[in-house]
């Protein structure tokens, strides 16, 4: 049986930082991702494990959440104040929307695997 000492844990800012870039947040060469929304098995530069690890739904949590603070205020401020068809705005706010959600779901879910990695939770192996 083989003991491998538990890898040093980086400051908070530093791994929630690496998790948002969707690096490793052990390391931060390897990719967390491999692809869209898949983490990795395990990292491939120091072999870190998270396959375990699973978000479930905090990541879609925080990007709805995220999306209503950005979008709200910029629909209270130019709705109002435009002359703007309302065609328009029926196909450029969901649009605009839908557009920042797929930016921000990718990194949200990379940000709770790393947060979920420096607690040391327990994952799914259990």
């Amino acid at each position: 049986m083989q003991t491998s000492t538990p890898p040093v844990q980086a400051e908070f800012w530093l791994t929630a930082l690496r998790g948002l870039v969707r690096r490793c947040p052990a390391c931060g060469h390897g990719k967390l991702m491999k692809s869209y929304l898949k983490p990795v098995g395990e990292c491939s530069e120091c072999h870190e494990p998270y396959g375990h690890i699973r978000a479930d739904d905090g990541p879609a949590w925080l990007t709805i959440v995220l999306v209503g603070h950005i979008l709200g205020p910029i629909l209270l401020t130019v709705i109002p104040n435009s002359t703007w068809p309302d065609w328009l705005s029926l196909i450029l706010w969901p649009s605009f929307a839908f557009i920042l959600a797929l930016f921000i779901l990718p990194r949200a879910k990379g940000l709770f695997i790393a947060l979920i990695w420096r607690a040391r939770c327990a994952g799914s192996e259990q």
